[in-house]
């Protein structure tokens, strides 16, 4: 299992480091955000497995030459000894960091999920109390501020939120578009996804990837629901949209509580200035999509990076 551990720990730090800062990096995503989103997600997952997987496989190295049957043997032998012959105190430290990460990573993921689920419920509650309902638009409201603000509140009723300041700022076609993307985040279950993210980001708050990688796919959302909203508008009346509001809010003192009380939902108030500027760009100078074959490969690395840690573990 030793060459395992090391293959393992190798992917690792691939993943940690050089493979995400040259994703994050490379211009293509913006062309297939689709693909690209997928594999930041392969990467999250098969890193987070190489790292925990490593540490497993060279602390099991005393117990059995089989991960399986480490895994049955370890139990018994830590509760009621002896241990192994040749187990050292590295491999206990290996041990104990695996399954203290995994326990890490797991519990934050479901604190991220309640704290989140949470806070949308107390937001929609406020939105029913001191909003309107938009006439012929069901799910959708509007809310007295004079902030260019928009944002979807995903759960067993979805709602789509618009100020007044959004409203009087933009004419019909521009909010038809506004509320065409809002509405692509909640069919695309974006919150899902940034909540994977965001879940990971605060797990790690020390490992500066992870805030690289919540950056990345928080643009790629926003493309993806940029691309939903492109099938029934035109390209530049959206990107006029969101450049209107993206000049709005740099001289508007936006009303914070709501914002995060909203966090991961995939509001247009929370996307940066420099994602602003790259969705317009993108809309002003559009690319064709990468081509088949391109996209084809990139979903077979994808599915190479989750199948070869899982691969090195089985064969353990």
């Amino acid at each position: 299992m030793l060459v395992a551990s090391i293959i393992l720990a190798i992917v690792a730090i691939l993943l940690a480091w050089p493979v995400p800062v040259m994703l994050a990096d490379a211009h293509w995503p913006r062309r297939s955000p689709g693909v690209a989103l997928l594999i930041w997600q392969s990467i999250a997952i098969a890193g987070g497995l190489s790292m925990i997987g490593s540490l497993l496989t060279f602390g099991l190295i005393p117990f059995s030459s089989s991960l399986i049957r480490g895994l049955m043997l370890l139990p018994p032998l830590v509760l009621a000894g002896p241990l192994p012959p040749g187990t050292g105190i590295i491999h206990i430290f290996a041990l104990s960091s695996a399954l203290l990460l995994t326990a890490h990573l797991l519990l934050n993921l479901l604190v991220t999920a309640v704290r989140s689920e949470r806070q949308r419920r107390r937001h929609r509650s406020l939105v029913e109390l001191l909003s309107t309902p938009l006439q012929g638009r069901p799910g959708t409201h509007i809310i007295d501020s004079p902030a260019p603000v928009a944002y979807c509140l995903p759960g067993a009723r979805t709602v789509t939120v618009l100020s007044e300041g959004l409203v009087s700022l933009l004419d019909a076609e521009q909010l038809e578009a506004v509320i065409a993307h809002e509405r692509a985040h909640l069919r695309q279950q974006h919150h899902l996804v940034l909540l994977a993210f965001q879940s990971w980001r605060s797990a790690l708050p020390w490992f500066p990837i992870a805030t690289r990688a919540q950056a990345a796919v928080s643009l790629l959302v926003e493309l993806l629901a940029d691309d939903e909203s492109r099938r029934s508008t035109d390209d530049l009346t959206l990107a006029l949209a969101i450049s209107l509001v993206g000049s709005a809010e740099t001289n508007t003192i936006v009303a914070q509580p709501l914002a995060e009380a909203v966090a991961g939902s995939g509001s247009e108030h929370l996307v940066g200035l420099s994602a602003v500027s790259v969705r317009v760009d993108r809309l002003v100078h559009p690319e064709p999509q990468l081509p088949l074959a391109a996209r084809g490969v990139i979903v077979v690395v994808t599915l190479l990076l989750l199948a070869i840690p899982a691969a090195l573990l089985l064969a353990s």
